[in-house]
């Protein structure tokens, strides 16, 4: 049958799914977007992640026509028509068509295309033996210009880094603010394991609060160790007992060098299997079955 995309209620093959070369999602990167796992035909997080998705729109004061419900049920309906048991799901809304312009009151209706499909951003050996990642001199963009809380189309700032990562030869590439705190990487979040205690930077850097990141700390705090949201620098990095990135496509990877520091043991350390342990089983429990 091959693969069919969600546009604005109606659905379309893979090479015939377009939109406008007048949307300004495509000229401005004006728009918001989600990006959803599915595990054994679960959702997982579903409100989570449609709440985001409704709070960067109202950011930026883009209306979607639809509501929040009807947007869940549009999500279900392409992995069922998909006949997709795991998935990763891209949900995305744009200004919608208009001119040339800058003016979104040119964009009479937003666009919303919902895209159902695989993804696989590390190798299966990576989540075994660990990641070594780089940081880079791209800082992170500054809250005030816009703020990270707000997942919008523009992501040429991690493109930028992300580009400076596969140039020494690396996966990943970790972003500092522009005071020189460690903020995030291209795609996940952070986190370190010091002292057992677990440390992740706060947003008010100026880092997404991302729905993995939340879940991972309510899964330590359940199991009793100390969750810190604290400022962090390069040498906590380098210093660490253990590091791992948090991301709903990467879910969560071990990292065991950066800039050539071996962390810890230099290999995935105890903590941080079990947090990806129990993170499965979360997985398999908390969202929408369809």
């Amino acid at each position: 049958m091959g693969l069919k995309i969600y546009i604005n209620g109606e659905y379309f093959k893979k090479h015939q799914a377009k939109v406008s070369v007048f949307d300004h999602g495509f000229l401005y990167g004006d728009g918001v977007f989600e990006g959803i796992r599915s595990y054994d035909r679960l959702v997982f997080k579903l409100k989570e992640h449609i709440d985001r998705l409704y709070e960067s729109a109202h950011g930026i004061m883009l209306s979607i026509s639809l509501t929040k419900e009807e947007m869940a049920k549009a999500v279900v309906g392409a992995l069922k028509l998909n006949n997709l048991d795991n998935a990763y799901i891209r949900l995305i809304v744009t200004r919608g068509a208009g001119d040339l312009g800058l003016d979104p009151r040119k964009c009479k209706n937003a666009s919303i295309v919902i895209i159902t499909d695989s993804i696989k951003l590390y190798p299966e050996s990576l989540y075994k033996e660990g990641l070594s990642i780089i940081t880079v001199p791209t800082p992170r963009n500054i809250p005030e210009a816009l703020n990270p809380q707000i997942k919008s189309l523009n992501y040429l700032n991690n493109i930028l880094a992300k580009i400076e990562a596969i140039n020494s030869g690396c996966e990943e590439a970790l972003m500092f603010t522009a005071q020189g705190y460690v903020a995030e990487c291209t795609g996940d979040n952070i986190f370190i394991i010091k002292d057992n205690s677990l440390i992740t930077p706060p947003a008010y850097l100026g880092i997404l609060k991302g729905i993995t990141r939340a879940s991972v700390m309510g899964i330590a705090g359940k199991q009793g160790i100390t969750v810190k949201e604290e400022v962090i620098t390069r040498h906590n990095i380098y210093t660490a007992d253990e590091c791992f990135l948090t991301g709903t496509a990467a879910e969560i990877i071990p990292v065991i060098r950066v800039d050539k520091r071996i962390i810890g043991t230099g290999k995935p350390g105890k903590a941080t299997l079990n947090l990806m342990k129990e993170f499965r089983k979360l997985t398999k429990t908390d969202g929408v079955k369809y």
